[in-house]
């Protein structure tokens, strides 16, 4: 019988894996995908701005609910790698939460990647929304910045979406 539960237990201590949270907001995982490029007059600069929401009014105007944001950062071009150069979050009052980078990171063509606001992290509030820096290629379309605001209570689910516009 010793023996029986010594292989079962290790059995189970080698299928055991570490499960391995790659976060939006570790700035390891955005490290990873940061590149050095020169400044070229190849290259268009841009800026654009995108409204999320961490959290919406329910009822009334004195009870919120919380959600969970998807912000994704898309390259529309299926020939030219594009960088975005920052991400910054940013409050309801237009104060700074947290900048996911400030570096160039780049995306390959038709690449996708996101960050994610956890539904427990309300730093932003109803009002919340990004500041994006970007450069690419000048025949190359514009990226597309989007987010998609989820939550589930019970049995009731919400959804919905927003786009971002330019503004340099």
């Amino acid at each position: 019988m010793k023996r029986y539960f010594s292989i079962v237990l290790v059995i189970l201590l080698f299928s055991c894996e570490e499960k391995v949270e790659m976060s939006s907001i570790n700035p390891e995982n955005w490290k990873k995908r940061s590149v050095s490029i020169e400044q070229k007059d190849s290259l268009e600069y841009g800026k654009s701005y995108l409204s999320i929401y961490s959290q919406i009014y329910s009822i009334s105007e004195s009870r919120t609910q919380n959600l969970t944001g998807m912000v994704s950062l898309r390259n529309t071009s299926d020939l030219d790698t594009i960088y975005l150069l920052k991400a910054e979050y940013y409050d309801t009052h237009g104060k700074s939460v947290r900048t996911y980078f400030d570096y160039p990171i780049y995306l390959a063509p038709l690449e996708t990647t996101e960050i994610i606001i956890d539904e427990k992290d309300i730093s932003g509030g109803t009002g919340s929304n990004f500041i994006f820096e970007w450069q690419k290629p000048h025949d190359s379309p514009e990226p597309i910045f989007e987010a998609v605001m989820t939550s589930i209570l019970g049995q009731q689910g919400l959804s919905f979406t927003t786009q971002s516009k330019r503004i340099k």
